[in-house]
């Protein structure tokens, strides 16, 4: 019985720091894949000499992609907006501390 009583001690532990190390990695999956989309709208504007305020979108940018397309953590959707303005990530659920339906911007 005590054997029994010390697991599901070391379970209550440790599975909330499962669940937030899990968070956070995919947070920073998604942050990564924020800073790839910038590197490639910036490339893509300056090889195809468009400036502030030229939309963009994740088709027109695809050649500038490893692999040409990012790949998604959490059914999350991007939007690469302007030239200029940064591209964001809006996600289903909670990571951290945004709520479900924030939008994500690469720090």
């Amino acid at each position: 019985m005590v054997v029994v009583a010390i697991i599901g001690l070391l379970a209550a532990i440790a599975i909330p720091s499962f669940m937030k190390s899990r968070d956070t990695a995919q947070l920073n999956a998604i942050f990564n894949n924020l800073r790839t989309i910038e590197a490639a709208k910036d490339q893509w504007a300056l090889e195809n000499k468009r400036g502030t305020g030229d939309s963009t979108s994740l088709t027109l940018i695809s050649d500038y992609l490893k692999g040409g397309t990012i790949k998604v953590v959490v059914q999350e959707v991007y939007t690469t907006n302007p030239v200029g303005s940064p591209a964001h990530a809006t996600t289903p659920v909670q990571l951290g501390t945004y709520a479900s339906g924030d939008q994500i911007t690469a720090q």
